[in-house]
């Protein structure tokens, strides 16, 4: 019973701090696992060889290496310039931006595609003379709605495919049904058709010149040869992680003129939370503790499976508005299993539903994910004013779109 109370008290501290963001988070998590190793909770041996997904943290890395210099070579701005040229009206140039975001961003890190199209877009409200808001914002909240289109799209689903042995054709079809990453694209395809509807009154004529943009044409090889492997290479026993590896060390050699940077702007502080998360969560299962919980909310008489989907969806919907989803996806996944358990259901379309809820409610506030903090302090450095009502008004029918969607879709095809 001491290690339960032990583990809980480090693991809300934990919680606590790393969602106030007054502490770097990865000093929060770390200092936590070092805590329960020091308290004799989890062992050292377990934390390396069963805690720790390296995998995990292999494919991150390497795939935020690539993305540094793809988003360097001048492709993602050669491709959205060639689409963009053949575009007339104004609200359907945002929609094709948008799509584009959405692309690069099932397989590249948010942040950096928002950087890359941000300034596209910028320049193209600039010539119609239109305010930009409208612009930066939709851009970001599209980069956020494809984290479960693919299996390297986002950290919570390399983490949903690494706990649950996932390969990447394994997000298309799975278990003989039609699986997350087609889910995904029918609710993406219907939030950004949302768009058109948001932004009807846009109708301005747009005039943009093809612009000459010098390709540097390796990292798209290599960002198409890593694709491959990683959908293909696990089937011969090569670990993802090994292929992340890999690819991150030839990113930092194409772009060995760039390596200080692509070192030094690396998200370490994120990368060493989820090396730290891991051990957290791993004790919760260790003590038990994430039992207690299933059980408790199976102590509501929750029996309808469906209800349950709803449940689970909605409210990771809504916590990820304010939370980070790394750590919430950590949690919940072995929490999703014992509710399946308990339940005696397939636990996938629990998993499946936390993880679009959990990857796309981050839209719906200006704070609910990382895209959405850097395209809100893009538009105040050009002076624009961050209102939340007017934030929302494209935010939340694009998030409930996209949500409601894939929730029908998960209803239907799996429960």
């Amino acid at each position: 019973m001491i290690e339960k109370i032990i583990t809980f008290v480090i693991f809300i501290a934990c919680y606590s701090l790393a969602i106030s963001r007054k502490i770097k988070i990865a000093y929060v998590s770390l200092t936590a696992a070092g805590l329960l190793i020091l308290f004799g909770i989890i062992s050292p041996e377990t934390v390396i060889f069963k805690s720790i997904k390296w995998d995990v943290l292999g494919i991150y890395w390497g795939f935020m290496m690539l993305s540094f210099i793809f988003s360097e070579s001048g492709m993602p701005e050669f491709i959205a310039n060639k689409i963009v040229k053949n575009v007339k009206k104004e609200k359907y140039v945002l929609f094709t931006i948008c799509s584009i975001t959405a692309l690069f961003s099932a397989f590249m890190e948010n942040v950096g595609v928002v950087l890359i199209i941000a300034p596209i877009a910028m320049e193209i409200s600039k010539k119609l003379r239109s305010n930009p808001f409208p612009y930066i914002v939709a851009i970001a909240i599209s980069s956020n709605a494809v984290t479960t289109l693919t299996m390297i799209a986002d950290p919570p689903a390399i983490i949903l495919a690494m706990e649950t042995g996932m390969k990447f054709f394994d997000f298309y079809w799975f278990q003989n049904k039609i699986s997350i990453g087609v889910i995904t694209f029918f609710g993406v395809l219907a939030a950004l058709l949302s768009l058109l509807l948001i932004f009807r009154k846009m109708k301005k004529t747009v005039h943009i010149k093809e612009e000459k943009i010098k390709v540097d044409y390796k990292p798209s090889i290599l960002f198409i040869l890593s694709i491959i492997s990683i959908a293909f290479l696990p089937e011969f026993g090569i670990r993802p992680g090994l292929i992340g590896l890999i690819t991150g060390f030839i990113s930092l050699l194409i772009g060995r003129k760039m390596i200080k940077k692509m070192i030094i702007d690396f998200d370490w502080n994120s990368f060493f939370f989820i090396l730290g998360i891991f051990v957290v969560i791993s004790s919760l299962e260790i003590t038990g503790l994430l039992t207690d919980f299933a059980n408790w909310i199976g102590g509501f008489g929750i029996s309808n499976a469906s209800l349950m989907l709803a449940i689970i969806i909605w409210v990771s919907v809504l916590a990820s508005s304010f939370i980070d989803n790394v750590p919430y996806t950590i949690i919940m996944i072995p929490v999703c299993n014992q509710f399946a358990s308990i339940m005696g259901v397939n636990p996938f379309p629990f998993l499946f539903g936390m993880l679009i809820g959990t990857g796309t409610g981050g839209n719906i506030t200006p704070v609910g994910a990382t895209a959405n903090i850097f395209a809100c302090g893009f538009l105040e450095k050009k002076k624009q004013k961050i209102r939340l009502k007017e934030y929302v008004k494209i935010s939340l029918p694009f998030t409930i779109t996209a949500v409601l969607v894939s929730h029908i879709l998960l209803q239907i095809i799996w429960m």
